[in-house]
């Protein structure tokens, strides 16, 4: 049953850390806000995540090599890279975009916008993190190593290392020694690493809880288990949307669905080219306190994150649809790959099926950039998602951009590159 209508400055239709952060920033600027979610908050891919803040992550997926690389992995489903084969258009036009998007025109144009976007995220981080109005969620800007052992794998971090130094960002390449040096007590099979000091990390769950908390005490509503079923339109203006329970009208809308937003979008006639893929992550409470400082090992494309609960292992890129089931081959593919840089990370076997082992949908866009802006075919409505594997690292800044396009202020970050039409 349908409860009465609701009146509200601005609906946001996402719950992740994405739609919660652009709550917070227009929360913070006087507006009344309501967040409608079809599951709880931070379902999605925002909870179980590897929680990296990455200045380091300026490199768009779609680069040269990659169409390369990606062959050889595409049809395995052991590698990093898995795409399901499937008869599904979106999926075979969104790879046609992606491949045309992967040379070094695309690189050069989106690396500074990643850069710029990081950057000014992290030192909303910082921000967050100093507030005594936003509870704990375990920011820390410890840096972060990337773990190599063979000779692809340290060719890859070369690269990086050269490109950074470009757009002065630091970054340092380090033998197998000075890699042991700043993670002691820890076995390594490594032939080195690179060391990228201005990375963070945080608890994705905890930071959840912490925007919850703090959103309701600004006076934030929010409708969990709601799905959006429809949108109520005048010409070029949304009036409201209904779930299976209630309505809700506002002056202007946000979309902030990740992986879901397509599938929302669509029932505005608008086709958006974002693709799910799929994540996973797995958590080892007994390797608790062994390591200060997270980890990508690079030959395996394995994050490694140390939280207050234990270390989290999280990887792959499974694109299998809207599909959140789990797939043991990926996940074992994780499991294997962390004892081959560091034998004492030995993960029981036995986790391979839920709760044991978390999986999450990224939002992943042809180009590599995030789309944030107007959408053009309604003038209330903005749209937010299509961050890949760096919602969490993206959150903040896209939250204040959101604000900004809504309350019609200065943008923080140039958005021109981001907006939905350029594909």
């Amino acid at each position: 049953m349908r409860g009465s209508e609701q009146d509200f400055d601005v609906v946001v239709v996402g719950g992740g850390v994405i739609g919660l952060c652009s709550a917070y920033y227009l929360q913070q600027q006087g507006r009344s806000v309501a967040v409608v979610d079809k599951a709880d908050l931070g379902s999605g891919s925002s909870s179980g995540n590897a929680g990296l803040v990455v200045p380091s992550h300026f490199v768009p997926m779609a680069a040269p090599g990659v169409i390369r690389q990606g062959l050889g992995w595409m049809l395995n489903p052991d590698s990093p890279f898995y795409i399901k084969p499937r008869a599904d258009l979106d999926l075979i036009q969104w790879l046609w975009k992606f491949a045309k998007a992967s040379n070094q025109k695309n690189v050069e144009r989106c690396v500074p916008i990643l850069l710029d976007l990081h950057l000014k995220s992290l030192a909303l981080y910082e921000e967050l993190h100093e507030a005594e109005a936003v509870s704990s969620f375990g920011f820390e800007q410890n840096g972060l190593l990337m773990l190599y052992r063979t000779e692809a794998g340290e060719e890859e971090c070369q690269e990086l290392t050269e490109m950074s130094h470009a757009i002065d960002l630091p970054a340092e390449m380090l033998t197998p020694e000075q890699v042991s040096a700043r993670i002691p007590n820890l076995e390594l099979t490594i032939r080195g690493g690179t060391w990228l000091p201005k990375d963070a990390h945080l608890n994705p769950a905890a930071l959840i809880l912490s925007l919850r908390e703090r959103l309701t005490n600004l006076g934030t509503t929010f409708f969990t288990h709601q799905e959006v079923k429809e949108f109520k339109t005048e010409g070029g203006h949304i009036r409201e949307i209904e779930t299976h329970y209630t309505s809700l009208s506002a002056k202007e809308f946000v979309l902030a669905s990740g992986a879901w937003s397509p599938g929302i979008t669509k029932q505005l006639g608008l086709n958006v080219p974002i693709q799910a893929a799929k994540g996973y992550s797995l958590m080892a409470p007994d390797l608790k306190g062994k390591l200060n400082l997270p980890l990508i090992l690079t030959d395996s494309k394995v994050a490694v994150t140390p939280l207050a609960e234990g270390v989290r292992f999280a990887g792959t890129l499974e694109m299998a649809g809207i599909d959140t089931s789990i797939n043991p081959r990926r996940v074992r593919a994780i499991q294997n790959a962390a004892p081959q840089f560091i034998p004492s990370f030995r993960l029981a076997e036995e986790k391979l099926t839920k709760p044991e082992v978390w999986a999450g949908l990224r939002p992943l866009t042809p180009d590599g950039l995030p789309i944030i802006g107007r959408v053009p075919r309604f003038e209330n409505l903005a749209l937010a998602a299509g961050h890949g594997m760096m919602g969490v690292s993206l959150a903040p800044i896209t939250g204040k951009l959101v604000s900004e396009i809504i309350l019609g202020a200065a943008p923080s970050a140039a958005t021109a590159d981001l907006a939905v039409n350029r594909f």
